[in-house]
């Protein structure tokens, strides 16, 4: 039985993939990755065409989403033109080193191409954590509403992710399950 779920994600250094692979345990969710070379296998185009929800992650570059998932962007307009994703639910992840890195601009393209295929977007739904004794240990610390946002500084490893960001990374997971249940 295929999970109603997929989280489908580029990660460079691996940042992106600790998010994923978080997120997804605490939705149930399959993981497919883009390569490298920004391709998704044809088991993973399964995946993605058999599930009910997509979260799509991405680091933020330069602004933006890598070439690498623009390329799989790109590619699933085979999937828009027969509007195989039409009234899917989907919800969007970035993760960048510094604290803004512009990673607005990465969620909005992901919504952007949620949008492109008919989907129905699942916002983040949590509070900002945004007093002066907030800290990064606090669930949605970078005030996220679109998606989540994740800042990883350049130089920590998968293993230096501040706990706040995981901790919002599982209750997205939660609300996606939660909603994912509630829509189907």
């Amino acid at each position: 039985m295929s999970k109603q779920i997929a989280v489908v994600y580029f990660s460079g250094y691996g940042h992106t993939q600790r998010i994923a692979e978080t997120l997804a345990a605490a939705a149930g969710a399959e993981l497919v990755a883009v390569d490298g070379e920004g391709n998704v296998s044809d088991a993973g185009w399964d995946v993605l065409n058999a599930a009910k929800t997509i979260v799509f992650g991405a680091p933020t570059y330069m602004g933006g989403v890598p070439w690498q998932f623009k390329k799989f962007a790109d590619a699933s307009s085979k999937a828009w033109f027969t509007r195989a994703w039409q009234d899917k639910l989907f919800a969007g992840f970035t993760n960048s080193a510094s604290f803004n890195g512009d990673k607005g601009a990465t969620l909005i393209y992901l919504q952007t191409l949620a949008s492109q295929h008919g989907g129905l977007w699942i916002s983040l739904g949590l509070l900002p954590a945004n007093t002066k004794a907030a800290t990064r240990a606090d669930v949605n610390n970078l005030g996220g509403s679109v998606g989540l946002l994740v800042q990883t500084p350049a130089d920590a490893g998968v293993d230096e992710i501040p706990s706040g960001d995981l901790d919002t990374a599982r209750r997205f997971g939660e609300r996606i399950a939660a909603t994912t249940a509630r829509f189907n």
